[in-house]
């Protein structure tokens, strides 16, 4: 008996293996460079192949492989196999009388998270992304607390924030002039510490200087004071940091900030202290809601003051946005000046945040609880709606 061995092309393309295509949109350097290797790319060219895919991907924003054009004609259909370009499906996308723009962003099945882009923050505008669908810390005066943790997002899903964001902006290719988004903050929905290793690895994709290009001066990760990872936020990522503070004693931000009872702030602040490179230069920033008979009084005013002494540090004050069931109200803007002329005149730059977005529930707090509301009233009206018409078919 003769055994025949079938050489040929058919044959070869048939026992060739068949990879299901990867998402490049998100996806970290060094994932990359490990799929191209996987998937038979010469060693030698891995690094060139990586980087020219990259540079497509991050710089120029492409999303579609023919118009990776430095590219032979034959490798782009194997990347076209290999890999897609897509973006997450945008639910919702709204834009504020004020500029401020709003996407909800589908992750999965009853699985969205919002990102809003503010204009004329930092030094042109800033991106507040997500870190979790949800959340856990349940703080009294934000909405968005309200809300169940349903996932962390994953580093890909983060950093698809800021390329949605660059899509309806027009900022691709990437440019270091007249940039529309300036800067990046981990202040939407979730606790970024919670979900450190995704948050660290979206920042490095986020940063990469052959990419989207954000030096990690101009990224800042909001924290409601998870003490022990502090210090790691730092060293991984060299990115700034702000705290979400709004009270000088624990009696009181045990209430308003409950992860406070976890890690109080004698605590916090030995963390915020030791967080790497702090200076002039880099400052943590405190962000501090003005809460109406609760925490603006001149004396908690000159408490801050005495709580913040040998830190480096601004202080953003946050006008309280109102939501349906909220037990707080926002202080009266008199009040609010009075309390950052006090930290003024100790030499802190306190700036008070001008409320932006509110009449598409983009403002801080508000983040997407309202329109998960919304269309669950919406899924409900349907849900009516055919339930009265399959009455009306039975009669």
């Amino acid at each position: 008996m003769t055994t025949r061995l079938d050489l040929s092309h058919a044959a070869q393309a048939e026992r060739a293996p068949v990879f299901p295509p990867t998402n490049l949109a998100g996806m970290g350097f060094e994932t990359l460079r490990e799929i191209l290797t996987d998937r038979g790319v010469e060693p030698k060219k891995v690094n060139m192949r990586a980087r020219q895919l990259w540079r497509w991907v991050y710089h120029y924003g492409v999303r579609d492989f023919s118009g990776m054009t430095d590219i032979a004609k034959e490798q782009r259909a194997d990347f076209a196999e290999w890999f897609e370009l897509e973006r997450p499906n945008i639910t919702e996308a709204l834009k504020s009388v004020d500029g401020t723009r709003k996407w909800l962003i589908e992750y999965g099945p009853n699985t969205e998270a919002e990102t809003v882009f503010i204009p004329d923050v930092g030094r042109a505008g800033a991106l507040c992304v997500s870190s979790q669908v949800g959340c856990t810390l349940n703080c009294t005066f934000c909405h968005t607390g309200t809300q169940k943790l349903v996932r962390n997002l994953t580093s890909a899903e983060i950093v698809r924030q800021v390329m949605i964001a660059r899509d309806a902006l027009d900022e691709w290719p990437t440019s270091n002039e007249n940039r529309k988004l300036t800067n990046i903050v981990f202040m939407g929905m979730g606790e970024p510490l919670y979900n450190l290793d995704n948050v660290a690895d979206a920042i490095d994709t986020i940063s990469h200087n052959e990419g989207i290009s954000f030096g990690r001066r101009r990224i800042t990760v909001s924290t409601a004071g998870v003490a022990p990872k502090i210090r790691e936020l730092g060293e991984r990522t060299k990115a700034m940091l702000a705290i979400s503070l709004h009270a000088t004693n624990d009696d009181l931000r045990n209430e308003l900030v409950p992860l406070n009872k976890k890690y109080p702030l004698k605590e916090l602040f030995e963390a915020i202290r030791d967080y790497p490179d702090l200076g002039n230069s880099k400052k943590v920033t405190f962000e501090y809601v003005m809460l109406k008979g609760v925490n603006d009084s001149i004396a908690e005013a000159k408490d801050l003051m005495r709580l913040l002494k040998g830190v480096p540090a601004k202080i953003n004050l946050i006008p309280f946005n109102p939501w349906p069931g909220s037990q707080y109200e926002c202080s009266d803007w008199e009040t609010i000046e009075n309390f950052a002329e006090v930290l003024n005149r100790a030499g802190y730059s306190s700036p008070i945040r001008t409320p932006r977005g509110r009449d598409i529930l983009a403002a801080c707090g508000q983040l997407r609880s309202e329109s998960v509301k919304q269309r669950a009233s919406e899924r409900r009206k349907e849900e009516l709606t055919a339930k009265a018409e399959g009455d009306w078919r039975r009669k």
